[in-house]
């Protein structure tokens, strides 16, 4: 099926960072699944396709969600008076255990595929758990929704309950398997997930890098997330510099691997000069850094130095599902560190969020995350008539309504040029 259709409504997007896009009632030409431009009026080989009239409703950029932990959805806002370890112990190790059987994990799977398919995020780098079925049937119904992204199962040998923890050996053995299972997705596809460092063993690491090369995979993990994690990683890897070199030692930091780290709050210049020279995604999730305790990421600092970066959600640490929160948490975060911290860094902008949310995460599924021709035609149609205000707002205002106020369920949803609803 030709995937050829325009939009029309007030459409933004961010196609440099902090530089904010509006062409309102204006065209916005899908054509075979990519953006073919924005026109104020449909040019003539564009007469006669299908029009999908969205009247004065705001057209953006799908959201990109680059760290979320699908089996901790049934938990989210609870135990959000832990620091990170203890959370841990007590929260996620007790419900990805529940995972083993399949009833159950149909169950939540489905309830987190509805519940992202219903929200702003057209792409996302999901986090499973160690079991191989449960894993497959997440990217399944991922797959079966439309949407698209890197779904990990799990690895897990050192460092972990009893429940949890795999043998080496099994742990590769399933990893294995699970890349050749998953082969035929199209939307979704595999990527490699080390918990962190310390719940693999050097031997699991290394293990994981040879599979990696071997089936071209991506990777994400955690890094430099709390200070507690950090000293931990420093005793069980000594002759690591840093935590990140830790995942450079296997061959799973940037590079030929392409690589999300979640967190880095705590990264220092060193580290972060890798990152940069290898091109790891730093996925910022704000909301989780406070529920946990973990710090405030400086993320302006990231943008001066041209880190590559994006927002995550990571429910069950992160409370809620929406990047519209991610956008508003990573701002307040920003003006705390600027405030408390380092006033050489200043806050964030609305516009520098949105692209975070959208083309700056979007970067790690390719042309993704703008609506600049060639870009892949993901789209979300908002409507900001149930913000009732007697003010006479711009376009620009509406959108920062939209962000600061509105449920962040959109009325329409298209990706990759299919329209989810």
């Amino acid at each position: 099926m030709e995937l050829t259709f325009a939009l029309r409504g007030n459409i933004l997007y961010t196609p440099a960072c902090g530089r904010l896009e509006l062409r309102p009632q204006q065209y916005l030409v899908c054509e075979k699944g990519l953006v073919a431009g924005i026109f104020t009026e449909l040019p003539e080989r564009f007469r006669g396709i299908p029009l999908h009239d969205h009247g004065d409703r705001l057209i953006l950029p799908g959201l990109v969600d680059l760290h979320v932990h699908a089996s901790q959805y049934a938990y989210r806002g609870l135990g959000m008076d832990m620091e990170l370890l203890d959370w841990l112990e007590q929260n996620a190790f007790p419900e990805e255990a529940r995972f083993a059987g399949m009833d159950y994990a149909d169950a939540a799977y489905r309830v987190f595929a509805e519940e992202l398919t219903r929200s702003a995020t057209t792409r996302a780098c999901v986090f499973a758990t160690v079991h191989r079925p449960a894993t497959l049937r997440l990217m399944e119904l991922l797959e079966k929704a439309g949407l698209r992204g890197f779904v990990g199962k799990l690895n897990m040998d050192s460092n972990c309950p009893d429940y949890l923890r795999e043998t080496t050996e099994g742990s590769l053995a399933e990893t294995r398997r699970w890349l050749e299972e998953s082969a035929g997705f199209s939307g979704v596809r595999p990527a490699i997930t080390p918990r962190f460092i310390p719940s693999c063993s050097q031997r699991l690491m290394d293990g994981l890098g040879q599979l990696r090369r071997e089936y071209g995979a991506a990777m994400q993990s955690h890094l430099s997330e709390n200070l507690s994690e950090i000293a931990w990683v420093r005793q069980l890897r000594p002759a690591a510099p840093f935590y990140g070199a830790a995942y450079a030692q296997p061959g799973l930091f940037g590079g030929e691997c392409p690589t999300v780290m979640a967190h880095c709050i705590w990264s220092g210049e060193e580290e972060r000069a890798l990152m940069k020279e290898r091109g790891v995604f730093l996925a910022h999730c704000p909301q989780s850094n406070m529920n946990v305790s973990s710090g405030i990421a400086p993320v302006r600092a990231w943008l001066r130095e041209g880190q590559k970066a994006g927002l995550g959600s990571d429910v069950a640490g992160g409370a809620h599902l929406s990047i519209f929160r991610a956008m508003t948490d990573a701002i307040q975060c920003s003006k705390l560190r600027w405030r408390l911290v380092d006033d050489s860094l200043p806050a964030l902008t609305l516009p520098e969020a949105l692209y975070l949310a959208t083309k700056g995460g979007g970067a790690f599924f390719g042309k993704v995350g703008s609506f600049e021709p060639g870009y892949e035609f993901d789209a979300i149609v908002m409507d900001d008539a149930g913000l009732p205000t007697t003010r006479q707002c711009t376009l620009a205002e509406r959108l920062e309504r939209v962000v600061w106020l509105s449920d962040g369920l959109p009325l329409a949803k298209y990706v990759a040029g299919r329209r989810l609803f």
